[in-house]
This record gives structure tokens, C-alpha cells and sequence, in this order.
């Protein structure tokens, strides 16, 4: 953590200085914005998070309830999730607070007593080899409250403003060319105002207000899929229980033919089970949602045997059917109620997919959609990029949210199938370990576009495949030789991250590196471009003398040396090695939301400005200035 940039303060590190919109903020929402984001649920929450980066984007945050969010349902905190909290600077509290997942356990009837259940096997998670992050389990509520933190010690001096119901939207033709072109009508919820409607303008808009989407709905779109016929009951309870693994994450399939998912909750006693209530008939219409809870009890009860709970205190409760349903866009750009190439309305997280909790993916990939979106408002409500980037939210997004539904679909029929129905004991276990990447979310990956080169240069850097998430590494810090994971050194400012990796020649004698260090000097500003150099050399072997002023890039007030961008191999840890770096050198570029978007030789600043060029102005401009 770097702080004290400015000048000294015995206050709180991570509060940075107020600036553009965060100087005399108003308490009252006002009549213009820039950006208008609706709903606190996750994937709100981490968008505005991101914009509260952008002192020069007057960006405001809007729910409906008239306070912070007490209860909430989502818990499962994969490892992906894990490392986007590393870049907002809370993923060590996350990890004290919350539980940590080690293990799956499976449990199946026993075959000599059919019964009552046994445990097939415990499988370990995904273990470091492919994050230095595990899996977590917390309650959103908190997750949300860390964001919110983030947004309050931001430049922006952002925070929720509750209490604001959104009505409706209307978006002018483009042809009209206003500044504030999406009207929006807000209704009080609360307080003396209760119903009073009110009109702001903004430039855009975020839906992030869930599966009833009122968003989405103004825009004439529908989320599409299919309701599943299945029922499960699920509880956060505190019980007595001689159930042997209940501090274990569990798949529980009983003679019965029904299941049950059991998640361990932080602090070391609650405990949620989704319970499976079976089949529900077509002609329900919704009636199992009135199952009674002492049904759902005695269900989990049936099942466990024959252990038992004695349920103490139920802190949540909810009885939900099975539905896997993506929305028909997840821009304005197809809608019948507004015109133009550019979008200017958004939905993200539960606006614009659904689909079981049992994967624990709703809250994950949620919060990937409003960090994929929060920058790229960030950049182009700022001029620093070009309105087209925005289009490339829902090209990337809605794939994503396709691949998300058909591996639920599987998952959620496995979990409702009957043990003795299934092609053998350990067809959940191997599609579980088959799929724990996908789960996790390493396997997300961006086509080519505007933001990702295409597989030309891979070979430099094999261990960075294009289009994917970043994946740290431990090396030396050069300037006070502390060992650090390089990873956790990007932060959610908006900034993308440069990842020089030298080739073999001792550090200040490379010409190829020297000439890429000179270059970067002129062409790439450090208030877009963090710009970091890993030498092949051990971190001990040379000092910050050898290192070229391009890495060393002059910050704060007093325009001091910013000396913590440089880095060296470890004795036991060569980054080159782990990450199939080539030792001729190579340049990555990582985006704001920590996915690989190029791969480059040291000696192609040509084609690393054009890249770069299609999405900041300022490197198109000195790009087209050297060239003429």
C-alpha cells in the first residue's frame, strides 16, 4: 500500500484525497449526472466502486430500500472473486472474517444400508497452483459494506443514496444530441417524501435492480430461459447437529431420492442447507413456495439419516424453483424505445441472468459484469477513451452469461437427481472436479476485439493466456527487497497495468529494453498506464540504479520517485519459469478488471501504440503525431 504521497497524515491510509465531484459532494441527489447506477446488490455496487475512481465522473448510487442492506442470500466467494477483492483492497479482511472452503464432501446412501448415508469421498478444492486465494463463504451484506467503504474513501467521496425507487426511463434520439440524454422518474420510498416522484438526467444508466429488473423492463427486454419444475428449500439456521462434516461444504443425496447442498457460513455455528423438495407440478403455479419450514426441517432430516439437526434459530428462509433465463440484451441498443449506435443504458448481475444458487455463482459473476462495465464508463464519460468501447460490455458479457447457464443447468440436474438414477455413485464428484475451474472462474476468456489482440504473440507468454484473468506470481521487490505477489500490486484505480519482462541482459544494459523504456516515457501517461519492469535477474543481484526512469515514474505533489515498480526473480520463484515467459522478453498488458489484453515483443511499440491506440485517445494522438 502506497500512501503519504502528498504529504504526511496520521489518518486512516485508505482514505485518498477528495477530489473534482468528491470536493463539496452534495448530500442531495442532484438533477444531472453522469452516471446513474440502480441498485446496491453486488454487481452495483462494485460498478460504482470502480467509478468512484473517476473524480472528473459524477457518478451516483441508488436503491430502493431506505437503508444499507441487512439480510441477503448470496455467500460463496470463489477465488476469482477473491483476487478482484485484492484489487479493491479488502480481500485480507474478506479472508479473516469469512469461512474457508478446504474440501467437498460427498455423501450417498450406503449401500449396505440404503437408509441412512455415508461419505464416498472428501476431494480437495482448487489448491494454489492456480490461485494464492481459496474459496470463501460470506454473506453479500458484508462484501457490500466493503465496497461501499471503498467508495467512501474514494476521490469521489461516494455513497449510496437509499431510499430512491426507479420508476421509469426515457431515452432522447440521438439526433437530439443532449448532454443528459436518459430522463429517469424516481419515486421516495420513505422518510417524508414516502411516493414523491422526481425527474433526474444522466448521461447513462446501470440497471444492477436484480431479476425483477425495472431497468430492463423500461427497455421493452425480458429475461428468457426455462423455469425448471423443481423446488428447493433453503435456511440459514444455528442447530445442533451430530452430523460429522457440517463445518464441510457437502453434496447429501439420501435414499429418498432428494439432496441436499450444505454450506458452512462464517463465524464458525451457522450453517445454510438447500434442501430438495422435488418435482413441482406444471399446473403448481407457485403454490410450493408456501411450503411451511417445518416441512423443510423434517425433509433435511429424512435425508441426513441418520444424523440429525435440531434447528435453534433460523437467522433466513426462502423456498425458490429452479430457473436458468439470460436477458435478450444487455444493452439499449436493440430496444424499440430508443435509437442510435451508442448505448446508453446498461444492465448488469441478476438483471440480466438467473439461475440456481447452488453453484454459488450468481453474486461471482455479478460483480465480474459491474467491474467489466464500471471502467469503461469511467474512461469514456472522462474523454479517454472513444464511445465505442462501450459496446464491447454486452459482446463480452452476455457469452459469458450463456456459458454460465448450461453449466448450471448440468450442475442443478445432477444435484436433483436420485442417487440410484444417476449412470453411477460418482458421476456429482467427477462432474464437480471436472468443472472447478469453470466454477471458480479462471476459465472465463474474451474473444478478440478492441481489447484483446489476437494469439499472434502467445508464445511469449504461455502462462498468460489471452483473454483471461492474470494470474500473480511471487518476485523480489528490487527497491526494499520485499517478496510480493506482483498481482497484488493492481489496484482498482481504472488504470491498466504494463508488465514489462525483460530479456536476458543485465539490468540498465539492454538495448531492446532501454529503447521500449525510452518509448513508454513519451507515449504512455501514468494516469493510464501503471508500467512495471521484471528483470530475469535475481531481485538481490542488481539496485534501482540499473533501473530505466520509465519505472520510475514521478507522483504526488511533490513529484517524488515512485521506486516500487520494480522486480526480480526469487530463489525459489522464477516468474519466467512459472509463467512460460520467453527469455528474449515479452509485454503484457492487463486491463482494469485484470484480464490479459495483449501480448507483445519488446521491440513492436508500433503495434503495442496501435493497440492501445483503439482504446485511449491520448496514445492514438502522440501515435498519429510520430507517424506524421
Amino acid at each position: 500500500m502506497q500512501f503519504h504521497i502528498s504529504g504526511y497524515s496520521t489518518g486512516d491510509p485508505l482514505e485518498q484525497p477528495a477530489a473534482g465531484y468528491g470536493v463539496d459532494r452534495p448530500e442531495e441527489l442532484p438533477d444531472t449526472m453522469d452516471v446513474l447506477v440502480v441498485g446496491c446488490g453486488p454487481a452495483g455496487s462494485i460498478a460504482a466502486a470502480q467509478l468512484s475512481q473517476f473524480p472528473n465522473v459524477n457518478t451516483r448510487l441508488i436503491d430502493q430500500r431506505p437503508h444499507r442492506l441487512e439480510l441477503a442470500n448470496a455467500d460463496g466467494v470463489h477465488s476469482r472473486t477473491m483476487e478482484t477483492f485484492q484489487a479493491f483492497g479488502f480481500a485480507h479482511e474478506i479472508f479473516a472474517e469469512a469461512h474457508e472452503i478446504t474440501d467437498m464432501a460427498f455423501w450417498v446412501p450406503d449401500p449396505q444400508n440404503p437408509e441412512n448415508i455415508m461419505r464416498e469421498v472428501s476431494t480437495a478444492e482448487l489448491g494454489p497452483e492456480y490461485s494464492e486465494w481459496p474459496m470463501m463463504l460470506i454473506t453479500q451484506v458484508r462484501i457490500i459494506d466493503h465496497f461501499n467503504r471503498f467508495m467512501r474513501n474514494s476521490p469521489t467521496r461516494m455513497k449510496p443514496d437509499y431510499g430512491w425507487e426507479f420508476v421509469d426511463l426515457e431515452v432522447a434520439p440521438e439526433s437530439a444530441k443532449e448532454e443528459y440524454p436518459v430522463t429517469v422518474t424516481l419515486r421516495r420510498n420513505g422518510g417524508p417524501e414516502d411516493g414523491k416522484e422526481r425527474q433526474v438526467k444522466a448521461k447513462y444508466v446501470v440497471g444492477a435492480d436484480g431479476a425483477k429488473s425495472k431497468v430492463r423492463k423500461s427497455l421493452g427486454y425480458r429475461l428468457r430461459g426455462n423455469q425448471a419444475n423443481h423446488a428447493w428449500g433453503v435456511m440459514d439456521v444455528f442447530a445442533d447437529t451430530d452430523f460429522p462434516d457440517v463445518r464441510k461444504k457437502c453434496t447429501i443425496k439420501g435414499h429418498s431420492g432428494r439432496s441436499i447442498l450444505l454450506i458452512p457460513r462464517e463465524g464458525g455455528f451457522l450453517v445454510r442447507y438447500y434442501v430438495d423438495l422435488g418435482e413441482v407440478a406444471e399446473d403448481d403455479n407457485h403454490a410450493v413456495r408456501e411450503t411451511p419450514l417445518q416441512t423443510v426441517i423434517d425433509t433435511a432430516n429424512e435425508i441426513m439419516h441418520p444424523y440429525s439437526i435440531d434447528v435453534k434459530n433460523v437467522v433466513w428462509n426462502t423456498i425458490y424453483e429452479v430457473g436458468h433465463r439470460v436477458s435478450d440484451h444487455f444493452d439499449d441498443r436493440d430496444s424499440t424505445y430508443t435509437d442510435g449506435d451508442h448505448p446508453r443504458v446498461f444492465i448488469a448481475g441478476d438483471a440480466c441472468h438467473t439461475h440456481s444458487a447452488k453453484a454459488g455463482q450468481g453474486m461471482n459473476v455479478s460483480m465480474q459484469d459491474g467491474f467489466n462495465l464500471g471502467w469503461k464508463l469511467g474512461h469514456v464519460v472522462s474523454g479517454n477513451s472513444p464511445d465505442e468501447l462501450l459496446r464491447t460490455y454486452a459482446e463480452e458479457r452476455k457469452d459469458i452469461a450463456h456459458r454460465l447457464i448450461e453449466f448450471d443447468k448440468e450442475w442443478s440436474t445432477l444435484m436433483a437427481t436420485p442417487a440410484d438414477q444417476l449412470p453411477d455413485p460418482q458421476t456429482v464428484r467427477r462432474f464437480y472436479n471436472k468443472t472447478a475451474e469453470f466454477n471458480a472462474g479462471y476459465l472465463t476468456e474474451y474473444e478478440p476485439s478492441m481489447l484483446t489482440t489476437s494469439d499472434e504473440h502467445q508464445g511469449l507468454a504461455t502462462g498468460y493466456p489471452l483473454g483471461r484473468r492474470f494470474r500473480s506470481e511471487m518476485c523480489g521487490r528490487v527497491c526494499d527487497l520485499v517478496h510480493t505477489h506482483i498481482g497484488h500490486e493492481h489496484t482498482a484505480d481504472g488504470r491498466y497495468r504494463i508488465y514489462v519482462f525483460a530479456d536476458a541482459e543485465m539490468p540498465g544494459e539492454s538495448e531492446r529494453l532501454n529503447a521500449w523504456a525510452d518509448w513508454a516515457h513519451e507515449h504512455l501517461d501514468s494516469s493510464l498506464f501503471d508500467v512495471k519492469v521484471i528483470f530475469q535477474q535475481h531481485y538481490r543481484a542488481f539496485d534501482m540504479r540499473h533501473v530505466h526512469p520509465a519505472f520510475k515514474p514521478r507522483v504526488g505533489d511533490f513529484q517524488l520517485l515512485n521506486m516500487e515498480n520494480a522486480w526480480g526473480t526469487l530463489e525459489d520463484v522464477d516468474i519466467f519459469e512459472t509463467r512460460g515467459i520467453s527469455r528474449d522478453g515479452a509485454v503484457v498488458v492487463v486491463r482494469p478488471d485484470q484480464y490479459v489484453a495483449g501480448i507483445f515483443p519488446l521491440d513492436q511499440t508500433d503495434e503495442l501504440a496501435e493497440f492501445l491506440g483503439r482504446t485511449f485517445n491520448d496514445v492514438k494522438a502522440k501515435a498519429s503525431a510520430v507517424k506524421a
